[in-house]
């Protein structure tokens, strides 16, 4: 058996990634160009919205877009890597010599995996950052909000825990002021241990305080009891500022690092953490993504070895983009409704683009 020697492992790997760096700075500046042109586009008829300061939420929002380009451009410069060293008949004598496909395609496919931590590593915690910084500079100069709470058109919603079973608390107007939060028409609903409703809590205004909300003009309706008004109300709360902000948060504003802790934080409280869990799962598949993609592209580039015909790889390439991103789209939209489990959802693309690579691979070198 000959084993691919470490020198010609080096050069694929580094050609593949010479490749890969190249595509990337193209994807990058393409997006930085066009998202820059719709910013400016938004800013025209905005008061005190400088080009520059369009250019700079530009730059913020760079990194989390460059995410999402990380699959195709693993796809397209392992497509380009392949078919130049085949034309250049390097991998044609490597095959000549009995190394296999998949001793060639090994050091791309390393590479890759190791692309793939580093974007959930550095890379996904420095995009969420500067996501973050960019949503509260849209808030501010082109919605006018200074508050960072998202709301529904219905108002603000929230769930927590009592100590004798969970309320819910709904509010229509919300102010927050660093870190004071204060609401009107606030009503909350209190449910016992086994979520029996038990009675409802109304009042003109409220404000969040260390532990408590503080009511003002309470109404405390009890089925089949007269009204109990009193002028003032401390309800107890675990919600703090951060919670209430956090619950509300994508996440893509926040780190892979800090998303476990925060899901965990957030089930505790009653919070829906789906669409969190599915977020971290499908950056924990990144690497395998991307491993897939290498296998993906041989294929192709295999194919062209035989019958020629840079057209065709670069429209099946495309098309494999395309339908991987759609798929994707799908997978994560039934497991927000709750059609499929998450760790489904999640891990599905990933392991179908292996499966087919691997598959296909197999088809072409030893079917």
């Amino acid at each position: 058996m000959i084993k691919l020697a470490p020198t010609l492992s080096v050069y694929i790997g580094r050609y593949f990634l010479l490749h890969f760096a190249v595509l990337m700075l193209v994807f990058l500046g393409l997006i930085y160009l066009i998202d820059s042109i719709e910013l400016l586009r938004r800013s025209s008829n905005k008061e005190g919205i400088s080009a520059l300061i369009s250019l700079q939420m530009a730059l913020l929002k760079l990194p989390h877009l460059g995410q999402e380009t990380f699959p195709f451009a693993v796809l397209f410069a392992a497509m380009s890597a392949f078919t130049r060293l085949t034309r250049s008949h390097e991998l044609v004598v490597a095959r000549a010599a009995g190394v296999s496909a998949w001793r060639f395609m090994s050091p791309a496919i390393l590479v890759a995996f190791c692309l793939g931590l580093f974007q959930i590593m550095v890379i996904n915690p420095l995009g969420s950052a500067t996501l973050s910084a960019y949503e509260q500079m849209e808030n501010r100069y082109f919605d006018g909000h200074t508050s960072m709470l998202s709301l529904s058109a219905n108002g603000l919603w929230l769930r927590q825990s009592n100590p004798d079973g969970q309320s819910v608390l709904h509010s229509r107007y919300v102010l927050q002021q660093k870190d004071n939060v204060d609401l009107n028409n606030v009503t909350i609903f209190i449910y016992s241990e086994r979520d029996k409703f038990s009675h409802r809590i109304e009042a003109q205004r409220g404000s969040l305080e260390e532990g408590f909300w503080h009511l003002y003009d309470v109404q405390i309706h009890v089925a089949e009891q007269p009204t109990e008004f009193q002028e003032e109300l401390w309800f107890e709360t675990d919600l703090t500022l951060n919670k209430i902000q956090d619950s509300f948060a994508p996440p893509e504003t926040m780190s892979f690092w800090a998303l476990p802790e925060f899901i965990e934080t957030m089930e505790k409280a009653g919070f829906s953490g789906k669409r969190h869990k599915l977020y971290w799962h499908s950056l924990l598949s990144t690497p395998l993504l991307l491993a897939a993609m290498i296998l993906i592209a041989a294929t192709f580039t295999l194919r062209h070895t035989r019958k020629g015909g840079t057209t065709f790889v670069v429209g099946a390439g495309m098309m494999s983009g395309f339908i991987l991103y759609f798929f994707s789209d799908i997978s994560m939209a039934l497991a927000l409704s709750g059609s499929i489990p998450v760790l489904l959802a999640a891990w599905a693309p990933a392991s179908i683009c292996m499966l087919l690579g691997c598959a296909m691979i197999l088809h072409l070198e030893d079917g």
